[in-house]
């Protein structure tokens, strides 16, 4: 008899989890597609990380929901980035996150609409992503606010002459032209150069900036392949321009340490000084438990990761208390998401952008990366004139 009782106690139990639409600490599933090898491994490998540490520290701290990840390798190309989420969809997850490059993240995240799955990123900022009218797009950074510190720099610089230096890729392309007509606009005299993807030998663009356009700085927009060739071919030619500013994926703690040759007194956007200063108490967490898993130094690359990570675990968390993880839930709590985060306030338009994004300037000096755009944000001052040679 009681044995029967017990019997009926437990199925009594199963039923009432059914009935809530959640299973009691069941593990969710997440996809994360992303670069882990190919030209974008750096980029897309720094992100993933931060994703990881979003869950780990998600998992201590939630109590009641536990993210399992499944990851796979999108090798940087879009087809393999389309049939990682596809792969996902089938291994039932009910959100993704990851992917560098526009011309990844674009198709594999129209393959993730299609099968009505979220996908966030911090990996691809061209304006066309969000211009597509999807309701399961979101990312947390966009090429407003990486153009906003390049030219915010420059004016701050006085420049009167740019060459710009860029890659065709789509995301690279927008931007430099966006900064281009910005900067015309303010009286600046700018050139372009476009290169494609592919190039590895830049001493004859280097050379043509040399010889024809006397520009006070070069701007290069592309990934960090394209900034070490850039750099090496400067170093060899010596143009005569006082700074080299990059974009995303170059002042970092690897660049210093793998390339302290060409990476000094060069300029690019960065969230976080080297060494690390974080005074919040998340942040300490984040760079603790990062330092731990992976004894290496933190990155604005993993800070991006780990955000986009963050609000995706605490919005999969809410819709699976509403019983709509599987009806769209997780979705329409991103686009409720307003939150305060490692890289400032994050909210979503009806477009998936967060309309709060803005970045810094950091410049490597000696074995630091110290903050230097905007004012209020810089933890030291510009070397300018400064460049490797």
């Amino acid at each position: 008899m009681v044995r029967g009782i017990g019997k009926l106690c437990a199925l009594s139990a199963v039923a009432m989890c059914l009935q809530a639409g959640t299973a009691w600490a069941d593990e969710i599933l997440v996809g994360v597609e992303g670069p882990m090898t190919g030209a974008l491994a750096r980029e897309g490998g720094g992100m993933i990380q931060g994703v990881e540490v979003a869950a780990e520290l998600f998992n201590k701290t939630n109590g009641k929901h536990t993210i399992k990840l499944i990851k796979i390798d999108d090798e940087s190309q879009p087809a393999k980035a389309v049939a990682a989420v596809e792969k996902l969809a089938g291994d039932g997850v009910v959100a993704i996150t990851g992917g560098y490059g526009s011309n990844n993240v674009g198709p594999a995240s129209d393959a993730a609409n299609k099968l009505g799955l979220p996908y966030v990123t911090s990996g691809a900022v061209a304006d066309g992503l969000t211009q597509r009218g999807f309701k399961t797009f979101f990312r947390v950074n966009n090429t407003a606010g990486y153009q906003k510190a390049l030219v915010g720099l420059m004016e701050t610089m006085k420049v009167e002459a740019i060459s710009i230096l860029y890659s065709t890729k789509e995301a690279n392309a927008h931007l430099a032209a966006d900064t281009e007509k910005e900067m015309t606009g303010k009286g600046v005299k700018v050139a372009m150069h476009a290169f494609d993807p592919a190039t590895t030998d830049f001493k004859p663009l280097i050379n043509k900036v040399r010889l024809k356009d006397k520009a006070d700085v070069i701007l290069m927009v592309g990934y960090e392949n394209d900034y070490v060739g850039i750099l090496r071919a400067a170093k060899v030619l010596k143009p005569k321009v006082k700074a080299m500013i990059g974009v995303w994926g170059l002042v970092t703690p690897k660049m210093i340490k793998e390339f302290p040759d060409i990476a000094q007194n060069v300029y690019g956007t960065a969230a976080l000084p080297y060494p690390v200063e974080f005074t919040s108490p998340e942040g300490k967490a984040f760079a603790d438990a990062y330092a731990a898993r992976f004894k290496d130094d933190v990155g604005y690359l993993q800070q991006f990761g780990y955000v986009q990570g963050k609000i995706l675990f605490e919005a999969v968390a809410r819709a699976a208390d509403k019983g709509t993880l599987k009806s769209g839930g997780v979705a329409q709590e991103l686009a409720a998401t307003d939150a305060e985060t490692l890289i400032g306030r994050v909210q979503f338009n009806d477009k998936g952008d967060n309309t709060n994004f803005s970045h810094r300037v950091g410049q490597v000096q000696g074995d630091k990366i110290v903050l230097v755009w905007p004012a209020d944000g810089a933890n030291g001052k510009m070397v300018y004139p400064g460049v490797s040679w």
